[in-house]
């Protein structure tokens, strides 16, 4: 007999603009943070008329500072959106059983993950509490990397309000050797993510990775 789905909203407008703001951000960030790391071209012509790397860093600085506030609109949507006012989500893991149950899913024991009526799954939502941690402090190691070189503005002020951070950790060398590793990490990160997106959807046939774009999830039909 063949399953009957409907279609579901799942994602506001807000929360998929967010994820794919911020998705283009890191991916943008990605790159020009390893050219910046170490340049692998030289633009040919006149040395006056080379200004590569000050328009890579540029750019660097420029997303990041997006990836920032959308960071911060990402928390607000968190505790205020009209749609998901979804804070709690993110605790969805201390549900054992369900977390059991999903585990059990993605090792293959079970042929049915677990129906939760959170956002999130309980493994998605430890994922994501570890993305958000990740952010956090690619944000602070980077807003404290870039107030080095300015002594007004923006960044300068976050420098400053975060200078106790920076002695915390050890100078800047240390911040960006961990600023280099969370790049690393959120490499990682997007491999298994898109991997899981992907198996997710081909296994359960919810329309996992639709749903970013259109808002719609599909869920089996009640009888």
């Amino acid at each position: 007999m063949e399953k009957k789905f409907t279609s579901e909203k799942e994602w506001s407008v807000a929360m998929r603009i967010n994820h794919w703001a911020m998705a283009i951000s890191i991916f943008i960030l990605i790159a020009t943070g390893f050219y910046i790391a170490e340049p692998f071209t030289v633009s040919s012509g006149e040395t006056v008329n080379k200004f590569l790397m000050g328009n890579i860093r540029y750019a660097h600085i420029l997303f990041g500072v997006i990836l920032v506030f959308l960071f911060i609109w990402r928390v607000y949507l968190a505790f205020f959106s009209r749609f998901h006012a979804d804070w709690k989500d993110f605790f969805a893991w201390t549900d054992i059983k369900m977390t059991i149950d999903q585990i059990k899913f993605y090792l293959l024991l079970t042929k049915e993950g677990p129906e939760y009526k959170t956002l999130y799954g309980p493994m998605q939502s430890l994922a994501y509490i570890g993305l958000f941690f990740m952010v956090l402090v690619i944000c602070v190691t980077g807003l404290i990397l870039m107030g080095a070189g300015y002594h007004a503005g923006f960044t300068a002020v976050a420098a400053s309000i975060l200078r106790p951070v920076e002695k915390m950790m050890g100078g800047l060398a240390v911040v960006r050797y961990v600023h280099h590793v969370f790049t690393w990490l959120f490499i990682l990160f997007i491999v298994v993510h898109i991997y899981m997106a992907f198996w997710y959807d081909a296994i359960l046939k919810k329309g996992t990775v639709s749903s970013m774009i259109s808002g719609d999830i599909f869920k089996k039909a009640k009888e």
